[in-house]
């Protein structure tokens, strides 16, 4: 974490100094913004989070409860999602807090005693090791809660605006706001419902729609959910009970003659979280399954997990929900108005079964994906194309997401007696665990993402998400997680992997490149940053030299990688990196199949690869960026 450059600090460094809309925030909703965010859940937590990074970018998020959400219907935190955190700066926070799951335990019936349930395998939640993070399962609003804390944090000094619920919208209108929304009051401020409240219309550059399965802000815009009608029903519960049930601490897919069970351990020690299985939902049932009692879903609990015994102490939360399977017919509006100025994220673009654990975590993605591209394009850096890639991009992962949950969805109420092996369905989630973790979205090629030169970082697959390792920070020989210094601060990251030749030696790859970037008025670092701004305000520049750390220091380097920080011009020695000692790690140019001639990785503000390019080339990057950023100058 870099501080004190620009005096000392001795307040809370995890606080950024306010600015721009930040330092006369009005405490009630202004009738002009740039960003109207519809739904404080998480796909428009995380928009927000990352758009009160953009300090002349005016953002507000509304929600019509009345205040924080208390609990949350989402519990499971993939490992893409924990990475995620480490960039909005919680993912230690949470890890402590939070219920790590190791193993998944599938139970199924006695073959010499059918009317009993036996473990019949045990699998490891990473075999593989795609992630340095752990797969946790926490309340829902505690996730709201660290990105509300960030967005507090942040330039703008962004909070929710409870009590205010969406109405309508005209995306018709012309000029700088084109959007009109109508919202009523339904808070009073302070946490309590009002009735009948008051309604006003604000004018917004964007609106984004956030607010769920049953999005009012789909329906403005003339989309709707399609797909498989929900033909199966389940009940969930968050229980406190006293049972002999041997991995009542293990999350567990438990198949029984008497129907089935997803359990999912909760954080705390003793809370956990039991789907049941109701059965298939009977034609014309018009939502009478939603009215069966909770007594009944725990005496169908109590049947299949025969011959143990479940003694229900409490109940936190419950639900019946049916599982359907649906996608929007568009992720924005721009079949309406050309440009897209309204768009569409998490559950109000894709719904399916809760059992997969991706709900949150896509939705997370979804709206990481598209605040970025806003605040870059609001703040004057990035055409107004750059909005567009969003719906390109997510409508793919939507898809397949729900394509995933369809077949998994499917097992998981499978009869016992219909599947084909009683292994089915734990060879089922060890063969596809990538695709849940969070790991398998692969984004096309299109201005953001750049094919070619693969081989100069097979570890780094272009449009995949960048995959952190261990490398040795220069300055002060501490070992770091490379991908960890990657915040959500809005910024592109450029990672220069260095040639094999000294850092000062004359005929460095590296060095060349450096001065060929830190010279020409045409290159991508010096067109795309202010005039007088930081050299660090848009690109976070980080090289990675193939010598340990004990042969070179910063004066060897070029000042490229050391650039001046602050009102103070101090230099910033923390992007200069070695290879770690045998000791310290692995080398990091053998795990990610790095050339040993070098290669340039350019990395999205949301951790995905948009190129990697030769390092004797440095004109390559100029010309990427020239299709995604414009010139400042």
């Amino acid at each position: 974490m870099l501080f004190h450059h620009n005096g000392y600090v001795s307040t809370n460094p995890r606080q950024y100094a306010a600015a721009g809309v930040g330092l006369d925030r009005p405490a009630e909703l202004p009738d002009e913004m740039d960003v109207l965010i519809v739904g404080a859940g998480p796909a428009g937590m995380i928009a927000a989070a990352q758009l009160a990074m953009f300090p002349d970018v005016t953002t507000r998020i509304i929600d019509r409860r009345p205040h924080r959400l208390k609990i949350g219907q989402a519990d499971g935190i993939q490992a893409r999602s924990v990475e995620t955190f480490q960039a909005f700066g919680f993912a230690n926070e949470i890890i402590d807090e939070a219920f790590d799951l190791t193993y998944m335990a599938f139970w199924n019936p006695d073959p010499e005693n059918p009317e009993n349930i036996v473990r019949t395998s045990l699998a490891e939640d990473d075999p593989e090791g795609v992630s340095e993070f752990p797969h946790l399962i926490v309340n829902q609003a505690r996730i709201l809660d660290y990105y509300a804390e960030y967005m507090k944090n942040a330039p703008t000094r962004m909070e929710p605006d409870f009590g205010w619920a969406f109405e309508a919208l005209d995306d018709s209108g012309e000029g700088d706001y084109p959007v009109t929304v109508t919202l009523r009051r339904t808070g009073d401020g302070v946490g309590n419902e009002v009735a009948d409240g008051p309604t006003r219309q604000v004018r917004c550059k964007y609106v984004v729609g956030a607010d769920g399965a049953r999005s009012g802000v789909r329906k403005a815009i003339g989309h709707s959910l399609a797909g498989d009608a929900a033909n199966h029903a389940w009940g969930v519960m968050d229980t406190l009970a006293v049972t002999d049930f041997p991995d009542i601490r293990t999350k567990c897919a438990i198949h029984s003659k008497n129907g089935s069970i997803l359990l999912i351990p909760r954080e705390g020690g003793h809370l956990f979280r039991l789907y049941v299985d109701l059965g298939v939902v009977p034609e014309g049932d018009n939502g009478t399954i939603r009215k069966t009692p909770l007594e009944e879903v725990i005496k169908r609990a109590q049947a299949i997990l025969h011959p143990y015994t479940l003694e229900v102490k409490d109940v936190a939360w419950n639900s019946i929900y049916e599982v359907g399977h649906r996608l929007t017919s568009g992720f924005d509006n721009r079949e309406r108005v050309g440009e897209p100025t309204v768009f569409l994220l998490g559950d109000a673009c894709h719904t399916h079964s809760a059992k997969a654990g991706q709900g949150m975590n896509v939705s997370m993605q979804d709206g990481w994906n598209l605040a970025w591209k806003l605040g870059q394009v609001l703040s004057g850096q990035a055409p107004k194309e750059l909005v567009g890639t969003y719906s390109d991009e997510r409508k793919d992962i939507a898809k397949n997401l729900i394509d995933f949950d369809k077949e998994w969805s499917t097992l998981m109420a499978k009869p016992i007696d219909e599947l084909g092996d009683p292994n089915e369905v734990a060879e089922f989630y060890t063969k596809t665990a990538e695709f849940p973790a969070g790991f398998m979205t692969e984004y096309q090629p299109s201005m953001l993402t750049r094919s070619g030169n693969q081989e100069l970082a097979t570890g780094y697959p272009i449009g995949k998400r960048f995959r952190s390792e261990l490398v040795e920070r220069s300055c002060d020989t501490n070992t770091k997680h490379l991908g960890h210094l990657h915040k959500a601060d809005g910024r592109w990251r450029v990672y220069v992997f260095a040639d094999a030749a000294m850092p000062n030696a004359e005929d460095s790859k590296a060095a060349a490149w450096a001065t060929a970037i830190e010279q020409d008025p045409a290159s991508f670092r010096n067109r795309c940053t202010p005039a007088g701004a930081p050299q660090d305000t848009v690109f976070d520049i980080k090289v990675v030299y193939q010598q340990k750390q004990t042969e070179f220091a910063h004066p060897d380097v070029p000042a490229l990688f050391k650039p001046t920080s602050g009102c103070l011009g101090l230099y910033d020695l923390n992007n200069i990196f070695a290879t770690c000692l045998p000791s310290h790690g692995p080398d990091i140019f053998d795990v990610r199949g790095i050339s040993r001639d070098g290669a340039v990785v350019i990395v999205r503000p949301d951790h995905y690869v948009a190129a990697v390019l030769p390092l004797d080339a440095p004109e390559q990057a100029n010309e990427f960026f020239e299709g995604v950023l414009l010139d400042q100058n």
